[in-house]
């Protein structure tokens, strides 16, 4: 009986075991856990410090769709959970007593504003209700510091200008007879006639306000409070952005809002971006005897660009990021303070020699908070507003390095104690995070710490969100390897190794070598859903990846290296990186590599196509083949023209050296050409011309083509076909 009793236990203990390892099996990542993850973004505090609001994006690959949704979590700690779920409801921002929330739906006329209840004790919405109702549809809303308004943008007819009453009728029946027109020509009378991914059709964005007084439940359209446009006029304001931090913002005393406006001739040729002030007319405060309110320049002196513009507490200051070089959107982004009083403009980060990235202002208007890409990382730094005391010029202001990671999206909660940021990684996609705002951190004079302090300690910093934690823990990834090695001109370049799941090292494996767009942009300890490393590498391959001169986060010396040297110092960078790699790393099949690139990485495909034959495949997307016709075709000229040093017409030579066209004589390479008719950065033409050449070369190719993207590749199912023809490309080349 004992026997049997011990053969029993025995027995269950196997299973036990045996149980708990096969729960604990991972998977290999695939692109079908890609579009399960729920993608986190736009934390947002309560005014009482006790909630954290943000959007969560959710998936549906069946569907092809992509709908957010809104989540809250305590700051305290706590499960984050769904509170709008039965429409899409994105872009949560509170109202200034914390009663309410407003937030961006498409569920009636299109993106429009609503308004939340907020029940602060439960966590709970009790109601919600829609405010605007405007023709050319509604989007960045914020609001004013007293409640009773709200500020929106809308692309409209500059030719609607006048009686707030009227600008929404004039607009609708101007949208309603472009939409039922039997005839769709275009007639242009100036240059960035389109732009990123759409043609203008002769509007422009502009600021509006709205009184959020009357906004109330179940009124009819023709009783909702009607919008006064702020920013009239044939100009974008605020200016297009494609992401991050808000072109335009209101006074602590609601009065006036500040925004962002190119009034250049040629905008298809500026980068002088200016901060604009006008005072706020209309909303809950609208009166028939309001004159028409004048715009101000404030930055008219700083022919380059200045931009997301922050009014300090206190009403004081407004801070804003500000370059220095016109024509040159990669030059360092530095923050600057503007003195309301004086008109006083001061450069918080002379010495700091990396770009300024998302900032707030702390409660008490003495220090603002701001990320910033340091290496293959994004830090959160804090500077003061008051210079050290006794410093020479350039005058110097106190910065410290507060937390490590790779984050953004930095907010802090309205006592000044904690941080509330964004924080992803290469093993793992957005979730909100928090840290200590009262420590004095690392000083950090230039980005890096300051020589002789490195006894110091970043903040302690935790989750406070884990809302793909049990997805992510099923599946088997890698921490990227940091390696460097000496690049071009005998600097220090940095780059990354990925090994693929259940790595051997005495197993030989491909290589899919992935270069970078920008080309002012990097590989980082970061998140990407279009190129993702980690996918990269899940089915059997090593990923290397370099950071070659022209990368974000080395200083601005090595990102200005690459300017009027596309093929020479980044080739360079990429070739030794490989070669350093396949030297160490004994594990790497220097004979199964694969090169795949987009943007100016599809530019580096090109010019490698023409300039070496040591790769067995190429994957060029969106990228440049013949620098003349980029130039003609593209929307933004000053980035080709800052690039290439002039126009092809007054440089030729120039676009001539760096064009990969020229070199298609040398063409060999087995290639795939991926590119969107809607991408309007590098025109659709880039592509064809590339295939063609390849074609009447002989080269083994083919080219996968979206009618409906561009730039980059977005809906659900077209990302699907994306990885499985570019996996299946290189798998037909390298594997065995």
């Amino acid at each position: 009986m004992r026997l049997f009793v011990l053969s029993l236990l025995t027995g269950v203990l196997i299973f036990i075991c045996g149980f708990t390892a096969f729960a604990q099996v991972k998977h290999p990542f695939t692109f079908e856990d890609m579009m399960k993850i729920k993608r986190v973004g736009e934390p947002e505090v309560s005014p009482d410090g006790k909630w954290v609001i943000f959007s969560v994006v959710d998936v549906n690959l069946d569907a092809n769709t992509k709908m957010p949704h809104i989540w809250i979590v305590p700051t305290a700690g706590g499960p984050e959970r769904e509170i709008i779920a039965d429409r899409d409801a994105d872009r949560p921002r509170w109202a200034p007593d914390g009663k309410r929330f407003a937030f961006i739906s498409t569920k009636e006329q299109g993106s429009q504003i609503w308004i939340a209840d907020f029940d602060g004790v439960a966590g709970a919405v009790s109601a919600v209700w829609r405010l605007t109702s405007v023709a050319t549809e509604a989007g960045g809303e914020l609001w004013s510091p007293d409640g009773k308004n709200i500020v929106f943008t809308s692309d409209v007819y500059p030719e609607c200008d006048g009686e707030p009453a009227q600008e929404d009728i004039c607009n609708g029946k101007k949208l309603n007879e472009a939409n039922k027109s039997k005839v769709q020509a275009q007639i242009f009378t100036r240059l960035l006639y389109r732009h990123w991914n759409a043609y203008k059709e002769g509007k422009r964005s502009h600021i509006f306000v709205v009184s959020t007084i009357n906004g109330r439940p179940n009124v009819g359209d023709q009783l909702r409070p009607v919008p006064h446009d702020l920013t009239p006029g044939d100009y974008d304001a605020p200016v297009f952005s494609l992401d991050g931090q808000d072109n335009y913002a209101f006074s602590p005393d609601g009065k006036e809002i500040c925004y962002t406006s190119n009034h250049d001739k040629n905008e298809a040729n500026s980068t002088n971006n200016d901060i604009w002030i006008i005072p706020v007319r209309g909303g809950a405060n609208a009166s028939s005897a309001q004159p028409s309110a004048q715009a101000r320049n404030i930055t008219a002196d700083n022919p380059a660009s200045d931009a997301t513009p922050l009014y300090s507490p206190d009403g004081r200051y407004i801070a804003y990021r500000a370059q220095q070089r016109p024509g040159y959107e990669s030059d360092r982004f530095r923050l600057m303070l503007y003195d309301r009083k004086t008109g006083e403009k001061t450069d918080l980060t002379q010495s700091f020699d990396h770009w300024v990235g998302s900032f707030v202002w702390a409660p008490d208007s003495k220090t603002i908070y701001f990320s910033a890409e340091h290496l293959r990382h994004s830090l959160i730094y804090a500077v003061g507003t008051k210079p050290v005391s006794g410093t020479a010029n350039p005058i110097e202001f106190p910065r410290r390095a507060l937390v490590g990671g790779f984050d953004d999206d930095v907010t802090v909660t309205p006592d000044g104690k904690e941080l509330i940021f964004t924080r992803m990684s290469l093993k793992a996609p957005i979730e909100i995070y928090a840290a200590d705002a009262t420590v004095n951190g690392c000083p950090a004079r230039t980005g890096n710490v300051d020589a002789g302090k490195e006894d110091c300690s970043l903040s302690k910093d935790w989750a406070l969100t884990h809302t793909n934690d049990k997805l992510l823990s099923q599946i088997s990834m890698s921490d990227g390897e940091p390696f460097s090695f000496t690049g071009a001109h005998g600097d220090w370049v940095e780059g990354t190794l990925v090994k693929p799941p259940n790595f051997e090292a005495s197993t030989k494996y491909p290589v899919k070598f992935l270069i970078h767009g920008g080309p002012q942009g990097a590989w980082g300890d970061d998140w990407s859903y279009r190129w993702n490393p980690e996918l990269f590498a899940a089915n059997g391959y090593l990923v290397i990846m370099i950071n070659f001169h022209g990368s974000t986060g080395y200083g601005q010396k090595f990102i200005d290296a690459i300017n009027g040297d596309w093929g020479g110092a980044p080739y360079e960078d990429l070739m030794k990186g490989l070669d350093y790699a396949e030297k160490t790393y004994p594990f790497i099949d220097k004979d199964r590599e694969c090169a795949l690139g987009a943007s100016y990485g599809g530019y580096a495909i090109n010019w490698i196509l023409g300039h070496t034959h040591r790769f067995k495949c190429l994957v060029s997307h969106d990228g440049m083949f013949n620098a003349e016709s980029a130039w003609g075709t593209t929307e933004e000229l000053w980035f080709n023209d800052w690039e290439f040093k002039g126009t092809p017409y007054d440089n030729r030579a120039m676009y001539q050296k760096w064009s990969p066209h020229q070199y298609a004589k040398n063409f060999k390479t087995p290639t795939l050409v991926i590119h969107g008719q809607r991408d309007y950065r590098l025109d659709v033409s880039e592509g064809f011309q590339l295939f063609t050449t390849l074609h009447m070369e002989g080269v083994p190719s083919k080219m996968l083509y979206f009618p409906d993207e561009g730039h980059w590749v977005l809906k659900p199912q077209n990302s699907r076909l994306w990885y499985e023809t570019v996996n299946a490309w290189v798998d037909q080349w390298t594997k065995k």
